[in-house]
């Protein structure tokens, strides 16, 4: 019997969309549910070290798709995100981070500094290289929650890593403000052309993927 779960359904229709329906727009609404869901991703101890830069400009969408090697989802799908991660994890940060922890529940700073000690020792421990490393992977995990939410409201999105970084941040002004990219997600709604959308979901077994121990 199939599986009727519309969270495997999701994911079963999804596939990186290749060619987009230029035409075809986002509602206001459905694109900004997809940004909450990002923004209210999980990351470890809840530090969001990242940054979702939604790119509107048609002319800054342009040089961004030829750093990404002419790819033409950049432009011609209906959104266009760019995940960045930040670089500057530190006890400045940490201190922000905390107070809107504080204001948010309605307690007093003081009250959570042991956690705030605990995360700058942990911070403070990690070389910068491992601390960015460690910051990717949670926005990553945000990549992971687009995607399924859009697959969710049957909109179309590709994932992408294919571009250069260094071009897009210097396109985007993210150097300076201590961010690198590191995916952008096309939205929209797949084109009738895109010989893609007909290919059959390639996935290793369960036996293969998932081990019991």
């Amino acid at each position: 019997m199939p599986n009727t779960s519309p969270i495997v359904s999701s994911m079963e229709w999804r596939y990186a969309t290749k060619k987009f329906d230029a035409t075809k727009k986002l509602s206001k609404e459905d694109f900004s549910e997809i940004l909450e869901a990002a923004r209210l991703s999980p990351s470890s101890f809840g530090l969001q070290p990242w940054k979702f830069i939604v790119v509107k400009d048609p002319k800054v969408r342009q040089s961004i798709r030829e750093a990404a090697y002419d790819q033409s989802q950049v432009t011609e799908a209906s959104g266009l995100m760019v995940l960045a991660v930040n670089k500057k994890i530190n006890s400045a940060y940490i201190d922000e981070y905390i107070f809107d922890i504080a204001k948010t529940r309605g307690v007093s700073p003081n009250s959570l500094k042991g956690f705030s000690d605990m995360l700058k020792n942990s911070v403070s421990g990690r070389s910068t290289e491992n601390l960015i490393s460690w910051s990717s992977r949670q926005v990553f995990i945000a990549l992971g929650i687009i995607l399924e939410t859009a697959a969710l409201k049957n909109i179309d999105a590709c994932p992408m890593e294919g571009f250069d970084p260094k071009k897009v941040d210097e396109i985007l002004g993210l150097e300076k403000l201590s961010f690198a990219s590191l995916a952008m997600v096309a939205v929209g709604y797949r084109s009738a052309e895109d010989v893609s959308a007909d290919y059959k979901k390639v996935r290793f077994t369960k036996e293969k993927a998932i081990m019991e121990v």
